[in-house]
């Protein structure tokens, strides 16, 4: 296998401490080449969402070390984690994060042009995100003038933008009908074939089945893996 883009070693995460503390995870190693798509399932609360926010650097774990494309997070420091997240780090949240106040390709492109992209050049690249998940004909919508399932591929798109090397999603087909939940995963595999790693949560064995590898969380810990096979396989691991 290629080199791993992200790299999770020993992560725990611990809210409260001592007779209350909650433990999110525990003693997670995980690995995500380029090249391929992991899908996370688990029960509700079993610590799919936290395994996301750290592996993206929007949470630092109470133990462990995360790497992504050989960089230690907890070495960069808040200018050197936003960098990363602008340049090499998409992630699709799931309440989407859109700005009201700008456009959806000015959402989409807002990334690049704090990395001092050229306007012009920017645009171009947003109208193909945006094209990519079927809703270029929003480029100037507001959030608020848009549905749901709109606001998410917007919220998608801006995740894919500028060739990112690591795409994290937490739930990403969760508003959208099946053939456009159908669409995005195609895409998300199409992103991780020109050589992203692609990390996704999801409850839908359907979804999960365009993964090369499926991995089982259960109270913060990986209890199974999985190479993808049929979505009754699926199914029967994710119990």
């Amino acid at each position: 296998m290629t080199d791993a883009v992200l790299r999770l070693i020993g992560v725990s995460q611990q809210y409260g401490h001592g007779a209350t503390a909650i433990s999110a995870l525990s003693g997670v190693d995980l690995e995500v080449c380029e090249g391929e798509v992991v899908a996370i399932m688990g029960p509700s609360g079993s610590g799919k969402s936290t395994l996301l926010t750290i592996a993206g650097g929007l949470t630092m774990p109470t133990s462990g070390e995360v790497v992504v494309e050989g960089q230690h997070l907890a070495d960069l420091g808040p200018r050197g984690l936003a960098r990363l997240r602008r340049r090499s780090l998409g992630y699709v949240f799931q309440d989407f994060n859109l700005i009201p106040t700008l456009t959806a390709l000015e959402n989409v492109t807002l990334p690049l042009e704090l990395d001092g992209r050229p306007r012009r050049a920017v645009r171009e690249v947003g109208l193909e995100a945006l094209a990519s998940v079927q809703i270029a004909d929003k480029q100037a919508a507001y959030p608020d003038d848009l549905s749901g399932g709109q606001q998410q591929r917007v919220a998608i798109a801006r995740a894919v933008v500028g060739g990112r090397r690591l795409i994290l999603a937490d739930e990403p087909t969760g508003a959208l009908d099946s053939a456009t939940g159908e669409a995005v995963m195609r895409m998300l595999r199409g992103r991780a074939e020109a050589g992203a790693a692609v990390m996704l949560v999801t409850h839908e064995a359907r979804h999960a089945a365009w993964a090369d590898r499926i991995v089982f969380l259960r109270d913060g810990r990986i209890v199974d893996e999985t190479r993808s096979g049929s979505a009754d396989d699926l199914l029967l691991g994710a119990r």
